[in-house]
């Protein structure tokens, strides 16, 4: 009953916060509202730390443009797209607290920890409200063992909507796609999909008559709960809506949902599931969590045999499985760019108006103070962002001067994310976004 009961919330906590408002009557699929240019943001967050010399060229310390550069091995597979791609060093987190892992905090910019809740809402939930409404307007994936994400297959660990309000991430690919494609699909997942809907649907009209009776000082708690099987159901509704859109996204099934050899299996099965949600213009807003913002994480599938923690404390510089780990990871991101290359919007595609940004969870590495926490973005966001070359930022600028900015570029007129002037006096030199970046 425990196990069953954590699940449950968790699925209803989870889908309360990540679902948001639904596509707004008369609106399309991909389309803004008041506004010609869709926009999308993904985040890719891998865990135990970004050492900046497995992505920064040798001999490159100040500035420049990368034409002429040599991408280092781990990134190597981003060198045909060396000019949309922008490598940022020497941004902080310090106040974040990142050690194993900032948690929420490397994406909300505060102070986060292991068990600690988020304080305040992350970038990606705020650019998910900044920009084009959408049926799903924040996904949330994670990867990691095939035992934890059997175990757990909801996590939340990087995302907030708010103050106290986590956003869960989809760790088993076959129950996201049942929640983005059941209704289209035919045989057992149809089944599932059908059996599981019944069943949601009797929870939530349950959940609400037993609310009722508490106590008013626990109602609004619960009532937390009641919503996220609404929002569930709602956004099954919704889907139904544009079924004949969906099927022509919806990744195939295969032997690697049911019979995974290896967790890499499963890994390529949710990215492929998150590409569709954003090319079919589920949502406008994908973060990934490699390592699920962690400790831990595996990579059998590529011959890592090491694990968890123990990678966190290997040099990553030259180190031959670290190597693998980020050549996966840019063969990720390279599947990303071809998606959105490969769909027609406006005078050009998908990926002219879409900005990638891959960093870590915590930091430089492991057990780090935060005084370093490197990124590099992909893509200029319909011109947003400078491309093609290396920042070295000397100054005592934060994480959080990078979101702001991508605020900025998303239509928010903010100088500052998640950073009190008091905050600021002593972690941030300037106020404003960062004017290296932006185009």
């Amino acid at each position: 009953m425990l196990n069953r009961r954590r699940l449950l919330q968790g699925l209803a906590t989870g889908a309360g916060a990540a679902l948001g408002v639904p596509l707004v009557p008369g609106s399309s699929f991909g389309s803004s509202i008041g506004s010609t240019t869709p926009k999308r943001v993904i985040f890719f967050m891998q865990n135990q730390g970004f050492d900046p010399a497995t992505c920064i060229p040798k001999g490159m310390h100040s500035s420049g443009s990368l034409a002429k550069a040599e991408l280092p091995e781990p990134i190597s597979a981003l060198e045909p797209y060396k000019e949309r791609l922008h490598i940022i060093n020497g941004l902080h987190g310090m106040h974040t607290s990142p050690s194993h892992s900032a948690f929420f905090g490397a994406l909300g910019g505060y102070r986060g920890g292991d068990g600690v809740p988020p304080s305040a809402a992350t970038i990606d939930y705020e650019l998910s409200k900044a920009l084009p409404q959408t049926l799903l307007p924040h996904l949330c994936i994670g990867m990691d063992s095939i035992e934890n994400m059997t175990t757990k297959p909801t996590i939340a660990t990087l995302s907030a909507s708010g103050a106290g309000q986590p956003i869960f991430m989809h760790s088993n690919p076959n129950h996201l796609y049942q929640m983005l494609y059941g209704g289209i699909s035919t045989g057992d997942i149809r089944l599932q999909h059908e059996a599981r809907s019944n069943a949601l649907n009797q929870i939530e009209m349950l959940a609400a008559a037993k609310g009722r009776s508490l106590p008013t000082t626990d109602q609004q708690r619960y009532g937390q709960y009641v919503q996220g099987f609404k929002d569930v159901n709602g956004l099954r509704d919704r889907l139904d809506t544009v079924a004949d859109h969906l099927r022509q996204f919806a990744p195939k099934v295969d032997e690697r949902y049911t019979t995974p050899e290896f967790e890499t299996d499963w890994h390529d099965c949710l990215l492929d599931l998150g590409i569709s949600a954003l090319t079919s213009g589920i949502t406008n807003t994908l973060t990934i969590g490699s390592g699920r913002g962690e400790i831990f994480g595996a990579w059998k599938g590529l011959g890592v045999e090491q694990q968890g923690h123990n990678l966190g404390h290997m040099n990553q510089p030259d180190n031959p499985i670290w190597i693998k780990i980020r050549q996966y990871n840019s063969r990720m991101l390279v599947r990303i760019m071809e998606a959105m290359e490969s769909v027609p919007e406006g005078s050009g595609t998908m990926m002219d108006h879409t900005l990638i940004v891959y960093t870590s969870n915590n930091a430089d590495k492991q057990h780090t103070s935060g005084a370093n926490w490197p990124v590099m973005l992909l893509g200029n966001f319909d011109g947003a962002f400078k491309t093609g070359c290396f920042t070295q930022i000397d100054g005592n600028r934060p994480i959080n001067a990078l979101f702001a900015s991508i605020l900025r570029a998303a239509g928010q007129n903010v100088d500052r994310f998640n950073m009190s002037d008091q905050l600021a006096k002593k972690f941030d030199e300037r106020t404003g976004p960062l004017k290296e970046v932006l185009a």
